[in-house]
């Protein structure tokens, strides 16, 4: 038996550090993509920490290669798309929300991250073309149409870090934490409504909150403050769990910062199987 698990990055467009506070978001996959491929074998074999996944995730005897090109560190989920493609590879097709849980769920047994349902939930859900609003109070997920004039690129600052090491939820007292999470909750509902450049608004906003809440880098604001004033940017804002890794561009149009590429939403993350 062969199953090969084709799992995308994540891109979050606005609700940040919001899921394990029961919050908003508004997540999107990306293109780039991370490829496990488990092969039956008299043994388990393959990268130490893919092993130690597969093995906390009940996986069979079997080969595992990695294939990926979702930075590392970058804010693009690449550890959350690793323990998804090891649940699917390992146990099979699971309804989609079990999956996310049980990626999270070795994730934070085995890697040490003490991550939310974003990552997963946005990469299991996801539809070419759309976002997608999750409820984390709710755990509900919906599709959202993402409108023409939302113009998106990724800016990498070149800052890296370790998800292990960070202190997600404990950088601030739990009341500025809230206050965060409830300003963010309502910058996603006003974006469902808004146009380019009330997006654009909304996502400065975002990167000031999460300044506040100690999660940013000095090198990412800088890049941050360059872009928000660059001409033809509607806004930037850091992403993902922070201290480094890409900043969210919202654009004019495509020729904005015209050496990088706009950023499309990609379908979700599947399971093939195959028998010789």
């Amino acid at each position: 038996m062969q199953r090969r698990a084709s799992i995308p990055a994540r891109i979050n467009i606005i609700g940040e550090h919001t899921d394990y506070l029961g919050g908003l978001a508004l997540p999107f996959a990306a293109k780039q993509r991370l490829i496990l491929t488990a092969v039956s074998s008299e043994a388990i074999q393959g990268d130490e920490t893919v092993v130690a996944l597969w093995q906390a995730a009940g996986g069979w005897p079997a080969h595992l290669t990695v294939e990926s090109s979702i930075p590392i560190g970058a804010g693009m989920s690449s550890s959350a798309a690793l323990c998804l493609a090891v649940v699917l590879c390992a146990q099979g097709e699971l309804e989609s929300m079990q999956a996310c849980k049980e990626a999270q769920r070795i994730e934070h047994e085995v890697l040490g991250t003490p991550c939310g349902l974003l990552d997963q939930i946005a990469m299991m859900h996801a539809i070419e073309g759309h976002a997608t609003l999750i409820n984390f109070t709710t755990m509900a997920a919906s599709p959202f149409l993402i409108p023409e004039d939302w113009c998106f690129k990724l800016v990498d600052s070149e800052v890296r870090r370790t998800l292990a090491s960070t202190p997600f939820g404990a950088s601030k007292e739990k009341s500025v934490l809230t206050e965060h999470a409830e300003g963010e909750n309502q910058r996603v509902l006003t974006a469902l409504q808004a146009d380019a450049n009330g997006l654009g608004r909304l996502l400065n906003d975002s990167h000031a909150s999460l300044k506040s809440i100690g999660v940013s880098h000095p090198e990412v604001d800088r890049l941050v403050d360059e872009l928000q004033t660059t001409p033809g940017v509607l806004g930037a804002r850091m992403m993902g769990g922070g201290f480094g890794g890409m900043i969210l561009v919202l654009v004019e149009h495509e020729g904005v910062l015209e050496e990088i590429e706009v950023v499309q939403a990609s379908k979700g993350g599947f399971l093939e199987e195959f028998f010789e």
